[in-house]
């Protein structure tokens, strides 16, 4: 068996073309969709990121602006920034880049983004509306994982599914959406006693934990669906040293697995293309 690939590059062309369709309705009412991002700091991965993110918006015909602040500015600035741009009508969605320097409270910072914009659906506000099946903002990239599940036209509903990761950001807000379509999620982690013998019983498999390699052929059922969210490179003196590659060791799970998604080329695109989603949606809620 050779597993069938997610294609997640194709599946983000296709989620951009309807952003892209709902702007261009909007901008017909007088309606300029608008993403503002704050970027403090100078972190290379953070600055990539953001690079991808505007590119992304400006190609769906999204205004989005970047609000850079260097690495020092005091938390008292940084959240008189957020509540000018709560308060700016003209701004639909705000999204505070990702790690913070220290010294700044990231769950300060996200706290003081109104609900109404946070866009990458980390606010409390967003986050219990998920956990209390409310309509909210979900989190990108979970959300991004569930569109690929959708696209190979899986139905979750009775299906075991494994979840390997706890974080706000991926792991539970994934528990709870594949809860939503009553799957049976179990959720894994440091902590986890024999790992394996949980995840063989998966038949989607959702490695989130940012170690590479952790899920390996035998850890898999045959015919999962195994979605990698992990962003790892090769280390300095290993084969292929600075390549990017997942917490899923690839081309082992590929002959176990029925669908995976490939690192690069997977998780990655959809979690840019539902930052778009979100953004339109704030800005239809907003203006309707």
């Amino acid at each position: 068996m050779t597993a069938r690939l997610i294609d997640g590059n194709a599946l983000a062309r296709e989620v951009r073309a309807e952003v892209a369709g709902r702007t261009a309705a909007l901008r017909t009412r007088g309606v300029n969709p608008h993403l503002a991002i704050v970027l403090v700091g100078d972190n290379p991965a953070s600055q990539v990121y953001v690079r991808h993110k505007m590119a992304d918006s400006e190609a769906t015909g999204l205004a989005a602006t970047l609000h850079r602040l260097p690495s020092d500015t005091p938390e008292p600035a940084l959240l008189g920034l957020i509540a000018r741009l709560n308060a700016d009508p003209t701004v639909h969605g705000v999204l505070v880049q990702l790690p913070l320097p220290d010294g700044l409270d990231a769950r300060a910072v996200i706290s003081a983004i109104d609900p109404r914009k946070d866009v990458d659906g980390f606010h409390v506000a967003n986050a219990g509306a998920l956990a209390t099946g409310l309509p909210g903002f979900r989190p990108c990239t979970p959300w991004g994982c569930l569109r690929m599940l959708d696209a190979i036209g899986l139905a979750l509903r009775g299906l075991q599914a494994v979840v390997i990761g706890r974080s706000n950001i991926v792991g539970k807000p994934m528990a709870l959406m594949l809860l939503e379509r009553h799957a049976t999620v179990t959720i894994c982690h440091s902590a986890t006693a024999d790992l394996a013998a949980l995840t063989r019983q998966a038949d989607v498999l959702v490695a989130a934990v940012g170690r590479r390699h952790l899920v390996t052929a035998d850890m898999v059922k045959p015919g999962a669906v195994v979605i990698d969210v992990g962003m790892n490179r090769v280390p300095d003196g290993e084969p292929g040293a600075g390549r990017l590659c997942g917490d899923v060791d690839f081309e082992a799970v590929r002959d176990v697995a029925g669908w995976i998604t490939p690192v690069p080329g997977g998780v990655g695109p959809m979690t840019r293309a539902m930052l778009l989603a979100n953004t339109i949606e704030a800005a239809e809620r907003q203006t309707a």
